[in-house]
């Protein structure tokens, strides 16, 4: 019977072009074999869980220019404190045991990198995003 960490590292996409070496401190390389393939994995999740928060807040962001999108993203990932612990639970509910212990000893860091990249990939999927009507 496969364990759920087992289960877990073989659902994870592989990135091509992480490079891993000696060099590396231990929060960039658990930023490149953890949570760059977790984020890649949660891609479509993420997508949705925006959007439904634009929705929530009365769908605002469909109304701005392309530039203050990408403001509206950053903003709600690093000043909505609810909002950032939905996505971070979402990431952290796909670590393994020992991912876990290792993030736990340097969260604050961790969490920094964590938000980074999910900002970044969600600014990356901004003109995907489009006004949901409510039928």
């Amino acid at each position: 019977m496969e364990t759920r960490d087992t289960q877990l590292l073989a659902m994870r996409p592989n990135i091509e072009g992480i490079i891993l070496n000696s060099q590396m401190t231990a929060d960039e390389r658990f930023q490149n074999q953890t949570l760059r393939p977790i984020i890649k994995l949660q891609n479509d999740l993420l997508v949705e869980v925006f959007r439904n928060y634009a929705a929530k807040l009365k769908n605002v962001f469909y109304t701005l220019t392309p530039e203050r999108k990408l403001h509206y993203i950053e903003n709600a990932i690093q000043k909505d404190i609810k909002f950032r612990n939905s996505i971070k639970g979402m990431i952290i509910g796909q670590f393994t045991l020992d991912e876990y212990l290792h993030y736990i000893q340097n969260s604050s860091a961790l969490n920094k990198r964590m938000m980074n990249i999910v900002c970044e990939r969600l600014k990356s999927n901004v003109q995907i995003f489009e006004y949901a009507v409510a039928v």
